[in-house]
């Protein structure tokens, strides 16, 4: 009797500059396609987000939560740029799954970025966290597999001071219209709600979709501009305090969102495009960000 094996879901293909990356097929959606892993995670989350400078000015233990941990180029991006830095670093990775990290692993010469790094991959495969020398840094490198929005609904009702909390979080899950579930007003609400605020965190991720943005201002968060990456002209930043965010949303976006017909919010985990309710754009309204000075 013969029997059907589904096609693996990741595949390696070249981007139009000729970088390689992971491609999946349950998703449709490639990773890191503007620039490729490596440029993209060190422009959009290690640079965007200053985590040299930030790691250097903190006091104790820098935690960093890098949700949708992929093929790890985030967090081996971090790694590469501050292993001559002094200080600890805590990386928690999170995913449902470990299929895109293990591909990278077996894939590790084309790919390229993860040189250096293959015997901590592939300890944190096996063993779900590994504590290393990164030169300089002393690195704690944890696994979080499972479902991310039932762990952070948990945090949210029972956090934990500042153990564990966050001073930067990379938001990379797949996008809004392909993975719902994991950009939701009640997954970003909680995640604020996990933030306590004696810690400024700051958060950047690839989306400019205005749903998104709205989300992220409803949960609290304050949110701007981000830099851009590829054909992407921008990308987005949040942070629970405002001097984190450069280059904040205005007046001017509140307009272009009431006149959006994709801006209200995903309440549920099904992508939806709306224009945006009229008392979602007055809850915003009354955000401290657009507040008169």
């Amino acid at each position: 009797m013969a029997f059907f094996m589904p096609p693996a879901d990741y595949q390696l293909v070249a981007l139009a500059n000729g970088a390689p990356t992971l491609y999946s097929a349950r998703y449709g959606e490639k990773l890191h396609p503007g620039l490729g892993p490596a440029a993209e995670a060190d422009l959009l989350y290690v640079r965007q987000l200053q985590i040299c400078r930030r790691l250097l000015a903190a006091a104790g233990e820098f935690v960093i939560w890098d949700v949708g941990l992929g093929a790890a180029a985030n967090a081996l991006a971090v790694l590469r740029a501050t292993r001559e830095l002094p200080g600890r670093l805590r990386l928690l990775s999170f995913d449902d799954t470990s299929e895109p990290l293990a591909f990278a692993q077996t894939h590790a010469a084309e790919l390229g970025y993860l040189a250096g790094y293959e015997e901590q991959v592939a300890r944190l495969l096996a063993d779900r966290q590994v504590t290393f020398a990164n030169g300089n840094m002393h690195v704690t490198w944890q696994f979080c597999l499972g479902d991310f929005p039932a762990w952070i609904e948990q945090r949210a009702a029972s956090p934990n001071g500042l153990e564990s909390s966050p001073h930067a979080v990379f938001f990379d899950a797949f996008s809004p219209a392909k993975n719902p579930a994991m950009w939701t007003l009640p997954v970003l609400a909680n995640l604020f709600r996990s933030l306590p605020p004696g810690r400024p965190c700051a958060l950047t991720t690839y989306t400019r979709s205005t749903l998104v943005r709205a989300a992220l201002l409803l949960a609290g968060f304050y949110v701007g501009t981000g830099q851009a990456s590829g054909r992407k002209e921008e990308t987005t930043i949040a942070a629970n305090c405002r001097d984190l965010v450069a280059g904040p949303l205005d007046a001017r976006w509140l307009l272009r969102a009431a006149r959006s017909d994709s801006a209200e919010p995903l309440r549920e985990p099904v992508y939806t495009r709306s224009p945006i309710r009229p008392e979602t754009l007055a809850q915003l309204r009354q955000h401290p960000q657009f507040a008169a000075k």
